[in-house]
């Protein structure tokens, strides 16, 4: 999208709080705020798959969202995540996010009745997109998760004539080869977000500037050091620092993925509550073991938990 400022650094997929009985905590995320941005993080991306957002009512959605636009003061970026089922609700959640103050807004597309063709993944988008014109788009490539599996390059040919806000993609797919590719697609035309965490090191040394992960939640100072090491030419150093980010993200996957990442930030006195159903959250016990296993990972020493 022409003009547009690019996305750099590392950005948080931001959790939403929660309180014991479920209910949406908004109190929490100033502090949450004021947590990312002292530790190096330089944008938000609200309401993915990090923050539950499609287990989010969309009255839920917007209310995170705003919250977030808010307590962030345009100190820095803040992505709203708005893909839906419903396309109407998705629209509704776009128009919302420029309202409210929004840097940009990211879909996925339709999870249940999936769109068969290029063609109808770019309508499907478009749609949504054209509903906040005035704000950058982003495409949430998240094939894990949804089994949309289409040739970003090939997305990149196709979607600009239809999709004139069209700034880039959030792209959370191990290939770097095709990662790569985009990065590279028009000059470098496009904001192409890398999301997979423990990767982060591949994709900076194939051209990243900017990564979006629920790691950087509580973990940034570590992949900041290994970026730091890997652009001052210490390449050792940089896959020391990394490997400790990898061993963090395989622990937090071992004791239960999404929920186990929820429970990270208590570590940090900053209790962001339990996962909503379909998700379950960690017991105390489970809690426990999984700061057990993070202590022995040193992280500690280098503040990404304190």
């Amino acid at each position: 999208m022409a003009g547009t400022a690019r996305l750099t650094g590392l950005i948080a997929a931001t959790f939403t709080p929660m309180h014991p009985d479920g209910a949406v905590n908004l109190d929490l995320i100033p502090p949450l705020v004021e947590h990312l941005i002292a530790t190096g993080v330089k944008g938000l991306y609200v309401n993915g798959s990090t923050g539950e957002g499609p287990s989010l009512t969309t009255a839920e959605r917007r209310a995170v969202a705003e919250a977030y636009v808010q307590a962030a003061s345009g100190r820095i970026p803040v992505i709203v995540h708005v893909g839906h089922d419903s396309l109407a609700e998705a629209r509704g959640l776009a128009t919302h996010a420029a309202e409210i103050g929004a840097t940009a807004v990211a879909a996925m597309p339709p999870a249940y009745f999936k769109c068969g063709t290029m063609e109808a993944l770019v309508s499907t988008l478009a749609h949504i997109a054209e509903a906040s014109p005035q704000l950058p788009f982003f495409y949430y490539h998240i094939p894990a998760l949804n089994g949309y599996r289409f040739s970003m390059v090939e997305f990149l040919q196709t979607a600009p004539a239809r999709i004139p806000n069209l700034a880039g993609i959030k792209f959370s797919d191990p290939n770097l080869c095709e990662y790569q590719a985009c990065l590279e697609f028009d000059g470098g035309r496009y904001d192409i977000l890398f999301g997979v965490d423990e990767m982060l090191l591949g994709a900076v040394a194939v051209g990243s500037k900017g990564a979006v992960g629920s790691t950087y939640n509580f973990a940034a100072p570590v992949y900041l050091k290994a970026i730091e090491a890997y652009r001052a030419g210490d390449v050792a150093q940089a896959r020391a620092h990394h490997s400790r980010a990898v061993s963090l993200v395989r622990t937090v996957i071992a004791h239960g993925g999404q929920p186990a990442l929820k429970t990270m930030m208590s570590f940090l006195g900053l209790d962001c509550g339990p996962s909503r159903l379909p998700l379950v959250s960690l017991s105390a016990d489970q809690k426990e073991a999984l700061r057990r296993d993070v202590e022995k990972l040193g992280v500690l020493s280098l503040g990404a938990v304190r």
